[in-house]
């Protein structure tokens, strides 16, 4: 994940500091003075600002580069929130202590930095948190960045053909900072904006307590602990990563787990003992009915893990952005979120707004893909690959179209990559990964590693595992492994490549 996002940022470092005003290129050797701020220091944050870093000294050397992070660290989700509030207030990371990563390390890798040796294959979020740091101080990154800076808005002073952003910051004092930048990226992750299900009768049905203990319906976001549920009987709802996880956990305290599930899991299959059951049609007073007739009764929790809105409130605030839930029309001016889908955004990267150049505003991170497809050097792309506006939205058009005659509705699965296809970007990319052989697929390595770890033999599979060949090869030789083994025992498994929560 971590190689695509950095293969992105060279082509947005490319793009964004040769390509001028529509038609007119410029040389990197020139002096040109350029102002870009980059928002979020996560994965994709540090990539960019990394990226731009590594452009020549002398062709950089009057540019005003700046990250603001409105928490105390990098790391994005990886950083843990110190003190959690309840809802409605919305947590830092919806990270939770017992967090493993779903994606093996060679995949969250940036290029030319392995993890430390010894590090598992799948880690708990103590060794990546870690990681974003130690890339940070081997860089030096550390200099552009503000940390406890919160960018409230942005807005673009100028015309189509030229100008700048207005950021309004809050500094770490509760001072408001007003400041100028050419370019614009927006690395804030997806996480921000929990996605809340309402079902028909919950009201009353939260309402009517037994025995002093107050039923619950909350958020995954606000998952932390699953020994908060000794003795209870929880629904989980979603199919994604964390609805299994959250659930898998829990189930080792509670006294009765079920995974509630739309149509089908899409994060793997959960451990422990918990029962499926389908989508949840309403509530009664006392009772959990589901689409199939079937109901449970004394359920004391309900855990949503639904996923998130797609938001963008800086931009948003500025007008830049507006929200429309459910909707597939934009003005020319601005682009336009219905909560799955910001559109319009060539190659899910540029924003093609009319209102500024199409190089002006970039967003990184927006389609989740587990796939690490580089670890050499990162892609250089010609400037002339940005189109005139109207012929990129022509592509993002027939992109569009693409997908539904494939039976998918664009603006309802939003920045996803279905049927293991991409545009035409990520196409080539996972072409050029196949080309280098490839990487095993994902849900057969995991189950691997799991059984390495059962059975005590993780670090004896660790050991001299240093280069990011080494990390591949592991990765190569747990998947034929497995493989191996669930052969001669006759058992199937729905490995997919892409996994989506």
């Amino acid at each position: 994940m971590v190689g695509f996002r950095q293969s992105v940022c060279s082509l947005l470092g490319y793009l964004f500091f040769r390509l001028s005003p529509p038609g007119c290129y410029h040389d990197f050797k020139q002096d040109v003075p350029k102002s870009v701020v980059i928002v979020g220091a996560g994965s994709a944050g540090l990539a960019m600002l990394k990226t731009l870093l590594a452009l020549p000294v002398e062709s950089r050397s009057e540019w005003d580069i700046v990250l603001y992070e409105r928490r105390r660290d990098v790391g994005g989700i990886w950083l843990p929130d110190p003190s959690p509030p309840p809802p409605p207030k919305l947590p830092e990371t919806p990270l939770y202590p017992l967090l493993h990563a779903d994606t093996p390390v060679p995949i969250m890798t940036y290029p030319h930095l392995p993890f430390p040796p010894s590090t598992p294959l799948f880690p708990s979020h103590e060794y990546i948190e870690r990681y974003h740091q130690d890339y940070a101080t081997h860089y030096d990154l550390w200099p552009y960045i503000k940390f406890n800076h919160s960018v409230l808005s942005s807005s673009w002073v100028g015309t189509p053909h030229a100008g700048h952003w207005e950021i309004v910051v809050e500094d770490h004092n509760g001072d408001r900072i007003q400041k100028s930048f050419d370019h614009l990226v927006a690395a804030v992750g997806l996480s921000y904006a929990p996605h809340m299900v309402i079902f028909p009768g919950q009201e009353t049905w939260l309402e009517n307590t037994k025995g002093g203990l107050q039923r619950e319906i909350f958020h995954s976001m606000w998952y932390r602990h699953p020994s908060w549920y000794v003795n209870q009987t929880v629904v989980v709802v979603g199919g994604g990563a964390s609805g299994v996880d959250v659930s898998s956990q829990v189930s080792q305290y509670a006294r009765k787990v079920y995974l509630s599930v739309r149509s089908s899991l899409r994060g793997g299959m959960p451990t422990g003992p918990v029962e499926m059951k389908p989508e949840i049609s309403h509530f009664t007073l006392d009772e959990v009915i589901f689409t199939d007739g079937s109901t449970v009764q004394d359920v004391d929790t309900i855990i949503l893990a639904t996923g998130y809105d797609l938001r963008v409130p800086f931009l948003e605030e500025g007008g830049e952005v507006i929200v429309k839930p459910g909707s597939n029309e934009t003005d020319e001016q601005r682009l336009t979120t219905n909560l799955r889908y910001l559109f319009p955004l060539h190659k899910h990267i540029f924003s093609l707004s009319a209102s500024y150049p199409t190089n002006a505003l970039a967003f990184i991170g927006l389609p989740g893909s587990p796939f690490r497809l580089s670890t050499r050097p990162s892609i250089i792309v010609n400037g002339s690959l940005l189109a005139p506006r109207a012929e990129l939205l022509s592509e993002l058009a027939d992109s569009e179209e693409d997908l539904r005659r494939r039976g998918y509705d664009p603006y309802y699965i939003g920045h996803k990559m279905v049927d293991n296809s991409a545009f035409d970007y990520q196409e080539g990319l996972i072409k050029t990964l196949r080309l280098k052989e490839g990487l095993p697929k994902q849900n057969i390595t995991f189950r691997g590693w799991k059984r390495l770890e059962a059975l005590g033999l993780a670090e004896e599979w660790l050991a001299g595992v240093e280069s990011e060949d080494e990390w591949a090869d592991l990765m190569r030789r747990v998947n034929a492994w497995q493989r191996d083994w669930e052969t001669v025992h006759h058992l199937v498994f729905p490995d997919v490549i892409l996994v989506y929560s």
